[in-house]
């Protein structure tokens, strides 16, 4: 009995998994919102009905499609921000990670590029949850920096948000330079290390300009008491 329900699980695992391949592939030439359930499951070789089997709709199959996206990427990327390394080492290694992920994945970031202000809700909330908890966990790995001794939460939580942004922004223009001139993809790559580089040099000088600041804000209520 036991043997059973395992080849049936398995085999509804495996219909699930090409419900999710055959929607992905349609998604190449179209959004989400435009997509037909019939469309996905004709693919499939299965009826609609079964469809209902493995997600409630296609909305809740977008989801699932992010975080197959999204998932595996966060674990590369935040073992590489947790290394003792230099910074230009961890820069041109998060860089490669995502350069990778994006020539082995283009479907999956071509989906996110085009899903996350798509037309779906749930997908769009999806996609901005798996960016936040990503953000969390940069946060989380730049505290064991010695430059981030001092730093706020809220510090912290801004410089991985740049941090974040820059990766993703970095993997739609390494997609769109799949079609542009030879030699785009490199210099996209190139930007992206310029970019992170310079947020880096901003990261060290931080402390010492935000110092500044307070003291400035308190000179400032120092000389409205005396006034007063």
């Amino acid at each position: 009995m036991s043997h059973t329900l395992g080849v049936r699980q398995a085999q509804k695992q495996k219909t699930r998994q090409a419900l999710l391949d055959a929607a992905l592939g349609l998604l190449e030439e179209q959004s989400l919102s435009s997509l037909g359930l019939r469309e996905v499951t004709r693919v499939v070789g299965i009826a609609p009905t079964a469809f209902y089997r493995h997600f409630r709709d296609l909305g809740e199959l977008g989801v699932a499609l992010v975080e197959e996206a999204l998932g595996s990427l966060h674990a590369m990327v935040r073992a590489i921000l947790v290394e003792q390394a230099a910074a230009e080492e961890r820069i041109d290694r998060t860089v490669a990670v995502v350069e990778r992920h994006v020539r082995e994945h283009p479907a999956h970031v071509r989906f996110v590029a085009r899903e996350r202000h798509g037309g779906v809700r749930a997908v769009r909330q999806a996609i901005a949850d798996e960016l936040d908890r990503f953000t969390e966990e940069v946060a989380v790995a730049l505290t064991s920096h010695p430059v981030s001794e001092g730093w706020s939460e809220s510090d912290l939580r801004m410089l991985s948000e740049l941090y974040v942004d820059r990766l993703v922004t970095t993997a739609a223009a390494l997609l769109d330079a799949e079609d542009g001139e030879p030699g785009e993809a490199e210099r996209v790559v190139q930007v992206a290390r310029r970019q992170l580089r310079l947020i880096n040099i901003g990261r060290r000088h931080w402390r010492e300009e935000k110092g500044e600041e307070e003291k400035g804000e308190g000179e400032e209520k120092g000389d409205g008491g005396g006034q007063r």
